[in-house]
């Protein structure tokens, strides 16, 4: 396991209790399935729950998260996909 995946796996529950908390979930951060999908089904979320996580992590990890960047389906496509965004932002 990289230097990289082991961040992003220990980032996991960080990330996970930033969803909840900056979009008011009423669920545990640890049901928040890593792999599950973050929009549709999984949480369901959407674009303006997608703009609150994304100015809750550049608040928070110092870095932006732009809206017209093409990889945002991918880097929001599931818990496991952004906590290994930021954890290369991080050590980038």
């Amino acid at each position: 396991m990289s230097e990289e995946t082991s961040q992003a796996a220990a980032m996991l529950p960080e990330v996970a209790q930033l969803i909840v908390a900056a979009l008011n979930l009423d669920l545990d951060p640890s049901e928040i399935e890593p792999d599950a999908p973050l929009f549709r089904e999984g949480l369901g979320l959407d674009s303006i729950d997608v703009l609150e996580i994304a100015l809750v992590i550049s608040r928070r990890y110092g870095f932006q998260l732009r809206s017209d960047d093409e990889d945002n389906v991918r880097i929001f496509s599931s818990l496991r996909t952004l906590a290994a965004h930021i954890a290369s932002q991080r050590s980038g």
